[in-house]
């Protein structure tokens, strides 16, 4: 093995830390709160999008996104569950650990799971300060409007940046009735602006609004003094999140997707045509071919041989 002095120096500073490549050159300047509000005051939309694990926070890193979300819908399209109600907080820190691990520049927020807030605003303390020291993010998010206003208080007391998430909260789809739009209705839409105003006032630094009317959702912004990160809510928000597997069309066909969701990409057809070529050319030899293995010099290989053949030689006479 080479002496440390001389392995070459990306090797010696990254082969340990950073499997998909070195730091880019044109590294940006990190995503901090205040990046986030200038953007806001400048009305340049946020961009926003889920992370789950190392490479995918690599490549939305790398792409400029602002802000990458471990959200709790890693529970389906991460570790395969029926929803978002199944995943531990052990689970979700793992992730957030493996998500910062990659996020140089972006703002991390992680999604505080079910289970781990609702019981009072010390436990959401409580588990929040485990998503900053161990999660290793830099904010977190909840669901909840005005009912969970002293928790967001609590949390931005404590110095735990919080993104609020209301309109549909998925962690509450049975109370709702299902995946239902909000805000559809004058009551419902004045109960939208409420929670948007109650956690606003809360300390929340963003709200992210869920599939409401597009209408809504613009007008709920224009009461705000703080970025509205839209999901299903049109074109008016501060900002837009998607989930990261659902925009790359990393799925098998027939999977449902909600309509608010713009496929870029069908990373689910390159990888099972790149995968299904590989069982192909194993299965005919073609892999590995010359270039893919290592030499050895001829008069070694013989050497070797030879000694084989000795005692095999030998062997027969036993």
């Amino acid at each position: 093995m080479l002496p440390r002095a001389a392995l070459p120096a990306v090797q010696a500073r990254n082969s340990s830390h950073s499997p998909l490549g070195v730091p880019s050159a044109n590294q940006r300047k990190k995503v901090t709160i205040n990046t986030l509000q200038s953007l806001y005051r400048k009305s340049e939309p946020i961009a926003m999008i889920t992370a789950h694990d190392f490479p995918s926070a690599h490549v939305a890193d790398q792409a400029g996104i602002d802000m990458v979300l471990v959200g709790d819908s890693l529970a389906m399209v991460a570790l395969g569950m029926e929803d978002t109600s199944e995943i531990t907080l052990e689970d979700m820190l793992l992730h957030c650990r493996s998500v910062a691990r990659a996020t140089k520049a972006a703002f991390t927020v992680g999604d505080l799971p079910m289970g781990s807030y609702e019981i009072s605003p010390e436990q959401a303390l409580e588990t929040a300060i485990r998503f900053v020291k161990e999660g290793r993010m830099q904010g977190v998010k909840l669901e909840g409007g005005i009912e969970f206003a002293p928790t967001i208080a609590k949390l931005t007391r404590a110095g735990i940046p919080v993104v609020a998430h209301i309109g549909l909260t998925p962690q509450r789809q049975n109370a709702l009735g299902g995946f239902r739009v909000q805000g559809k209705s004058t009551a419902s839409a004045l109960r939208l602006l409420q929670d948007a105003i109650a956690v606003q006032e809360a300390g929340a630094f963003a709200v992210v609004i869920e599939a409401a009317p597009a209408e809504i959702a613009s007008l709920v912004t224009k009461k705000l003094r703080i970025p509205t990160i839209g999901i299903g809510a049109g074109n008016g928000c501060s900002g837009q999140v998607l989930v990261q597997v659902d925009m790359l069309g990393n799925f098998p066909p027939g999977r449902f997707l909600p309509k608010f969701v713009k496929q870029y990409g069908n990373v689910w057809a390159e990888a099972s045509r790149a995968i299904t070529e590989y069982r192909n050319d194993v299965k005919s030899r073609a892999y590995p071919a010359l270039e893919h293995t290592y030499p050895i010099p001829k008069d070694e290989l013989s050497e070797f041989e030879k000694i084989i053949a000795e005692k095999e030689a030998e062997a027969k006479v036993t």
